[in-house]
């Protein structure tokens, strides 16, 4: 069975890795972070230390090409978006070498870079929360008096912000605050927009992730946040497996509108004002909740595997409902932070985990990445304290 090298080591890094695992696919990680956590799976036959896609982005080719000596043909799977960045915009380098689970760059780019989504989003008429993109603290402080307060500060490349807030996007609540976070971004050589927040809670976010080749869906799951961490503008830490028709035609148009193939997973929200599903968010690879359409009968990764694999291409198929993904380490801590403003009861907080469900890292078959976890956790909570 072909070797498939799976490209970052955190969460999402995990879902794939033991969703090719179980189906006895022999797999490799490439990891780049010291809280990497995804190669301590029982499943992982080799780890690989690699130069960081984002900050050395001709060594982590290199660094690729040389492993396909080692495992020629192999499938690669970059599960992160500055894996993913990397090795799309190098995808002719690395296509003797490799079969890619990744777009071209051409259209990569189009979701990676959040301004292009956008534009694309109101091109094809699918709603989308108003945005502006300034170019100057003047410009970002006369958008923020159009959207009104609080508003969304988020980057054009995600990827990019995370590793210099922590955060993928952050709340602006004044003027005097938007002023603080532009010209930090703008110090980091960071591009941002500012954009309206949709009221609602996070029960109103949906995922639809879909298998699409040469314009078919061959293979579509939805599924509703329960809990984000931090809650309303985070990702999820608690996800259901439910039929949510009405962001299935609008996911559909946009990724159509892309030129879009393969596995993706789009995010939506649902605005009390009008009743529509607004896009939020379009991740051309694997995402952090895999494991729950994997729970639920579509293994995203096998077919992905499969397809360029052997040529097999997915077919459709339904999915179980009302089945939980839980990240419990983070659903435990920032319920800890936020529970008097979240508005939950405790059986809202327990039902995931008395109802079915799939834990995002714990496992009691593949026990090592939920400790090393656990581990950097308490490393970076000491550092904290000692800097203090």
């Amino acid at each position: 069975m072909r070797t498939a090298i799976i490209l970052a080591g955190h969460t999402m890094a995990l879902g794939v890795v033991r969703s090719l695992g179980i189906m006895g696919v022999p797999i490799v990680l490439v990891h780049y972070h010291d809280q990497d956590f995804a190669y301590r799976s029982r499943f992982v036959k080799f780890s690989l230390r690699a130069p960081h896609p984002e900050l050395s982005e001709k060594e982590f080719v290199n660094f690729l090409i040389d492993c396909s000596t080692r495992f020629p043909d192999a499938v690669l799977f970059p599960v992160s978006d500055e894996s993913l960045a990397a090795v799309s915009r190098n995808k002719e380098l690395l296509n003797p070498h490799f079969r890619i689970a990744c777009t071209d760059w051409e259209v990569t780019r189009r979701f990676i870079d959040k301004q292009f989504t956008y534009a694309l989003a109101e091109k094809c008429g699918v709603p989308a929360p108003r945005t502006l993109v300034p170019h100057s603290l003047e410009e970002a402080r006369s958008a923020s008096k159009e959207l009104g307060f609080p508003c969304l500060i988020k980057p054009c490349q995600s990827h990019l912000f995370f590793d210099y807030f922590g955060r993928k996007m952050v709340r602006a609540e004044s003027i005097e605050q938007l002023g603080e976070i532009f010209n930090k971004a703008n110090a980091g050589g960071l591009e941002v927009m500012i954009q309206e927040i949709i009221p609602g809670d996070d029960i109103n976010v949906i995922n639809y992730n879909s298998y699409v080749w040469e314009e078919k869906f061959l293979a579509e799951f939805t599924a509703v946040h329960i809990r984000n961490g931090p809650p309303w503008i985070g990702p999820p830490r608690v996800v259901v497996s439910r039929t949510v028709p009405e962001v299935i035609e609008p996911g559909r148009r946009i990724l159509l509108e892309m030129g879009f193939s393969g596995y993706s997973c789009i995010e939506f929200k649902r605005d009390a004002r009008d009743g529509k599903y607004k896009i939020l968010d379009i991740n051309g690879r694997h995402n952090l909740s895999t494991l729950l359409a994997v729970r639920c009968g579509i293994n995203f990764p096998w077919q992905h595997y499969r397809h360029l694999s052997e040529g097999i291409v997915p077919q459709a198929s339904g999915f179980r409902e009302e089945i939980y993904w839980i990240d419990m380490i983070r659903d435990i801590g920032y319920t800890g932070k936020y529970i008097f403003r979240e508005r939950q009861s405790l059986i809202d907080y327990l039902r995931p985990y008395l109802k079915q469900h799939v834990f995002a890292i714990f496992d009691l078959k593949d026990r090592r990445p939920f400790f090393k976890r656990l581990s950097s956790l308490m490393t970076q909570t000491r550092k904290k304290l000692i800097g203090l």
